[in-house]
């Protein structure tokens, strides 16, 4: 059984910045990889999986540093997201988008392992 939590947060200014980077660091990845597959189809006539970018993760994180300072798993669920938008338009959907920074509905996803994630006192 999979469960899931929605919180309304009230940061403080450091996890403000943290939550900033993660935020900024997901749509990076996630239209990094999007320009990488239109391309890659416009060139080749072929897409780039799921595998195919998280192996190629590791390269981009080689060339931009200040990745590597961010969840990883936020970074690898970016790539599902683009994973999902590009098979959801094979089946009818729309082409998928670029994320904008000047949306206000930023978000990203995480796992919790090995209890990373804690409530306590009514604080994460």
């Amino acid at each position: 059984m999979e469960k899931s939590f929605k919180f309304r947060l009230v940061p403080t200014k450091e996890q403000e910045i943290m939550l900033s980077k993660t935020f900024g660091s997901c749509r990076f990845v996630y239209n990094h990889y999007l320009g990488k597959k239109i391309d890659l189809y416009k060139s080749e006539g072929k897409s780039m999986s799921y595998v195919e970018c998280a192996n190629d993760m590791k390269s981009l994180k080689n060339e931009y540093q200040w990745l590597k300072e961010i969840d990883a798993i936020s970074l690898q669920q970016s790539l599902r997201d683009l994973d999902k938008a590009y098979k959801n338009f094979f089946k009818g959907s729309g082409f998928p988008k670029f994320k904008s920074k000047h949306k206000h509905n930023q978000s990203y996803r995480t796992q919790m392992v090995n209890d990373n994630i804690k409530i306590e006192d009514n604080k994460i």
